[in-house]
């Protein structure tokens, strides 16, 4: 999907995705101390905003000017901007910056892998040394173990995958794995039990100053 067609969507629903953060962003992030943070493929802005009002200083990267505008819209009736810096960029031909902030999120983003791998090296070339990447995805095997997502094999990935993506970097591992995640069927669907989704979670420190 093209800018236009994320424009398209984004102005056919209220919300696209859920108001509140995803929950990795946030079991992951809620201890690390505010800073500078830069959210790629921001869409609606659900993690920017739960970082901003957690006291970080945000950049919200996207392509979709609509899921920009939307998340500029609940911040506004959050209290205000919250200090969001709402950035139409493409992430993975535009310069990120280097050197700049204390935390990069790519949360589900759904790219082929070469644009992918682009995207996540200027994600994590904006970061200071010491600063965290986070990565949070539909997992490759969620098409045929899980529920939900994406259904196009090219846009899925492990984590595996982002740690090979960030081959030559100098990096710490806190956390690379495959995670499950419960979620529902859509309202009045007949069988409302919890499904399990497959999400691939990396989390890195950065330790090469550049």
């Amino acid at each position: 999907m093209d800018s236009h067609d994320w424009d398209r969507r984004y102005a056919d629903s209220a919300l696209v995705w859920s108001a509140g953060p995803n929950q990795f962003v946030e079991s992951e992030l809620a201890d690390l101390s505010p800073g500078r943070a830069i959210d790629v493929a921001a869409g609606e802005g659900r993690n920017s905003i739960w970082l901003a009002e957690r006291g970080w200083q945000v950049t919200a990267v996207d392509f979709s000017r609509a899921g920009l505008d939307k998340g500029r819209a609940v911040a506004q009736r959050r209290g205000g901007d919250l200090g969001v810096e709402w950035l139409l960029a493409d992430v993975v031909n535009d310069d990120l910056g280097r050197d700049t902030y204390d935390l990069a999120v790519v949360a589900y983003l759904q790219l082929p892998a070469e644009q992918r791998r682009a995207a996540v090296r200027r994600a994590f070339t904006a970061l200071r040394d010491g600063g965290t990447l986070l990565v949070v995805a539909h997992d490759s095997t969620n098409l045929t173990e899980g529920t939900g997502g994406p259904q196009e094999p090219a846009v899925l990935y492990t984590a595996e995958d982002v740690l090979a993506d960030l081959d030559g970097e100098r990096f710490e591992v806190v956390r690379a794995e495959r995670v499950a995640r419960e979620v529902l069927l859509a309202e009045g669907s007949p069988d409302q039990e919890p499904r399990t989704a497959y999400d691939a979670l990396v989390r890195v420190v950065r330790t090469d100053p550049r």
